[in-house]
């Protein structure tokens, strides 16, 4: 039987999956499923590559559902999951997990899906009962591991998915620590929609005898997806975008930004053009971003603005434009994200808006995709004369320091990337001073004392005239502080000696 006449009805799937099957619609299974599933099916490792929106969720949920039902559990416990899939982002966790609910709806095992900037309790909750498949991000996987809600001995099969983005979003040291609470006799599949050296290195200490599953040429974009770029400059890119929107009357649009404040600053200026928008992005709570992606995916908000957190797991059926109002700086990131239109046998239109300062960008793309992107001129296009020029960014204030302008919010750091010196995470707390005061009365009266620290409680309660230089205390003063030795800038505390 050739590749061309493969069923689902000939990869022997379990009868329950295959009404599943049946009632979502689909009687041929697409490339990457029609190699991956038996593969998967023989029990054996396995490495595979696809281009984003080829079905490769489902090349692997119908598989491992298959294999949990025809192998019941030897030691069911509750928060003892069977089944691991680990997945970079949180929309993606969600997209799995719901591919997971449609495909064993008729059959028993039980799933459920964790990941931050939401409420733990719920997921210790569901963690108390039986547990076979979840799907996870890694550090919240991490946080119910410490917590010791989560027991990872009985996982058999563990599936990471979109691997190449858990990497470039450096997870690398989370996958190690999760590897560590894995039994070593167990089933691994790594899919992803690029491959890279750094994902050579992962399969190389993770796979055994892998199978190997390449539908499509390394890190190439969709023939269904119409490229093009159209050359503007920076300041007129949101006028571009409102005109390419409103004249050619776009109901759904995907822009990405490379920014979380540029995602915030082009969503206000779509909706002053009169244009519904939305922007998604780290720095927004789970239930707004689950919210936007909910409207826009139902068609009542026609402009969704993104940051490459989005690049992957959105799942959008027929979604028809995606707009790089920013190249990314990745090359890889560009594949992501225009992969999101022309899924699943749909054409789309995958359009860049390009400075000559992004040309080095345009050209990274153009040589790992291996062609060149055609320039479109937009006749259509009037710019506005008017145009006011934007104020430049401050600086980005040098380590340990912050800007003048008020507390920062909670949660605008990157949570990959540890604290700055001097910045607690996500920018909360003051920054630790340069020289802690003994609390022992006669270690103080020993320190050189500085302006900015407080006098002693005996001391005369008027106010101390400032400190003169150095140069001009009186020399006994001095020569006693030259004898004594100097505190460290993060001195033990009192009454602690040091070797002990």
């Amino acid at each position: 039987m050739s590749k061309n006449e493969i069923t689902f009805a000939s990869l022997n799937l379990a009868e329950p999956l295959m009404r599943a099957i049946a009632d979502a619609g689909y009687t041929t299974p697409t490339p990457v499923q029609a190699q991956a599933i038996p593969l998967v099916l023989a029990g054996g490792d396995l490495l595979a590559g696809a281009q984003t929106g080829t079905g490769k969720t489902a090349g692997f949920t119908l598989p491992i559902l298959h294999l949990l039902t025809a192998k019941p559990a030897t030691n069911p416990r509750p928060g003892r999951p069977r089944c691991l899939i680990l997945v970079p982002t949180r929309e993606l966790a969600a997209q799995v997990e719901q591919s997971v609910q449609t495909y064993g709806k008729y059959l028993s095992l039980k799933s459920m899906v964790m990941f931050g900037g939401v409420n733990i309790n719920p997921q210790m909750k569901a963690l108390r009962g039986h547990v076979d498949i979840l799907v996870a991000t890694p550090g919240r996987l991490l946080d119910h591991a410490g917590q010791k809600t989560l027991d990872l001995s009985g996982v058999e099969i563990l599936i990471l998915d979109e691997a190449d983005r858990m990497l470039d979003m450096g997870f690398i040291r989370d996958i190690k620590k999760i590897l560590a609470l894995l039994p070593k006799q167990r089933q691994n599949l790594l899919f992803s929609a690029t491959f890279s050296d750094e994902i050579k290195t992962l399969s190389d200490g993770l796979l055994h005898n892998p199978g190997f599953v390449e539908v499509a040429r390394r890190n190439t974009t969709s023939e269904l997806v119409e490229q093009s770029v159209h050359m503007v400059p920076q300041k007129l890119k949101s006028h571009l975008l409102s005109h390419l929107i409103k004249h050619n009357d776009w109901k759904q649009v995907l822009v990405f930004t490379r920014t979380k404040h540029g995602a915030n600053r082009l969503t206000e200026k779509l909706i002053a053009d009169g244009i519904p928008a939305a922007a998604i992005h780290g720095n927004k709570s789970q239930p707004a971003r689950t919210k936007a992606l909910a409207q826009f995916k139902d068609g009542t908000l026609p402009v969704l603005v993104a940051t490459d957190i989005a690049a992957r797991g959105l799942d959008i059926d027929m979604l028809p434009h995606v707009v790089n109002f920013e190249l990314p700086n990745v090359p890889e990131d560009y594949v992501h994200r225009i992969g999101r239109t022309g899924r699943a046998g749909s054409s789309g239109a995958a359009i860049s808006l390009v400075d000559k300062e992004e040309l080095s960008y345009l050209r990274d793309i153009e040589r790992l995709i291996k062609r060149e992107i055609p320039k479109v001129a937009i006749d259509s296009f009037v710019p506005p004369t008017n145009i006011a020029e934007e104020a430049p960014r401050a600086p980005r204030p040098p380590q340990g320091q912050r800007r003048n302008s008020g507390p920062r919010t909670a949660g605008t750091g990157n949570r990959n990337q540890p604290p700055r010196e001097g910045q607690a995470r996500d920018g909360q707390g003051p920054k630790p001073r340069q020289q802690r005061e003994p609390r022992n009365p006669q270690q103080r009266e020993q320190q050189p004392r500085t302006g900015s620290q407080p006098r002693n409680s005996q001391t005369s309660a008027k106010p101390r005239p400032p400190q003169k230089p150095a140069d001009q205390q009186h020399l006994s003063e001095a020569a006693r502080h030259q004898a004594m030795p100097q505190p460290a800038l993060f001195s033990p505390k009192p009454g602690v000696r040091r070797g002990r």
